[in-house]
């Protein structure tokens, strides 16, 4: 009996491994529709139709290459919502994606966020006083480039961040090459839409997952960071996802919001959620 069961485990776990490599490998070779956006800005997109994770995904992926044009900005409001696509038609961004957690009700983040070296909110904690999950990574944005921090355990960890534009959010997903997702709740185990940014190499991402949808299923965390790490991301973060999920381009040829937003429940590009920030590629 012993035998028998060691066999079948090792036989699920073998399978296991297999859907992985597949997985894998079509995330890397499989034909992904690719458009120019601008110089080193391509728009990536993938429908995998039962095939990744065994289930229906949309995935649009805005790749940034490091070059001088090429500038990042955050976006935000104090109080107010606002729609990720006029974020980006308002400062006449290239692309824009939605940004970090935020108060539903009243607007306004609930994570820190600085803007050109002045505070425009702190983090608001567990009602234990302990941070939240999205705030203990962040976005950090210093001469127009954008990079990825990691949470040192400090009480003030944002303070002392060299950078004029800090954007907290989370969980991080992967960090130096090395998965870090450490979330067991229902948040990072069930599917749902996800936003995250990645960095590889000289390259920034700008990801998105739909969900809630026959079309596509949405992802769990787990999910999202091997997608990533597969994707061959260095470093990737996690942001607000769900119905706040939006990813918006403006180019000569494309224009508009590019996945679909799932608050109207339709698979079309018009449900998009009003947020508090957003992050946004600006070129001038």
């Amino acid at each position: 009996m012993r035998f028998q069961l060691g066999f079948i485990t090792s036989l699920l776990l073998f399978s296991k491994s297999l859907f992985a490599q597949a997985d894998s490998v079509q995330i890397v070779q499989s034909g992904w529709n690719k458009s120019k956006l601008a110089g080193g800005v391509h728009l990536f997109q993938k429908n995998f139709k039962g095939s990744l994770f065994k289930s229906n995904q949309y995935v649009s992926i805005v790749e940034v290459k490091t070059r001088k044009r090429n500038k990042f900005k955050l976006a935000y409001e104090r109080q107010l919502l606002r729609h990720t696509s006029d974020f980006g038609e308002s400062s006449k961004a290239t692309a824009a994606i939605n940004g970090s957690f935020f108060d539903v009700k009243n607007g306004g983040s609930v994570d820190y966020i600085k803007a050109n070296d002045s505070i425009i909110s702190g983090n608001r904690l567990e009602k234990d006083s302990t941070r939240a999950r999205h705030q203990k990574a962040a976005i950090i944005i210093d001469h127009n480039r954008l990079d990825i921090a990691k949470w040192d355990g400090s009480a003030e960890w944002e303070q002392g961040l060299k950078a004029s534009n800090i954007l907290l959010s989370g969980p991080l997903l992967i960090y130096h090459d090395s998965l870090t997702l450490a979330d067991t709740s229902a948040f990072a185990r069930l599917r749902h839409p996800r936003t995250a940014i990645a960095k590889k190499g000289n390259k920034t991402y700008l990801i998105t997952v739909d969900g809630r949808n026959d079309n596509a299923a949405g992802m769990s965390l787990y999910e999202l960071e091997k997608f990533l790490k597969w994707f061959g991301a260095n470093n990737a973060i996690n942001l607000d996802g769900g119905g706040s999920t939006t990813l918006w381009v403006n180019a000569r040829k494309q224009k508009g919001i590019v996945n679909h937003p799932s608050d109207n429940k339709k698979w079309d590009h018009e449900g998009e959620r009003k947020v508090a920030n957003a992050i946004l590629l600006i070129r001038n």
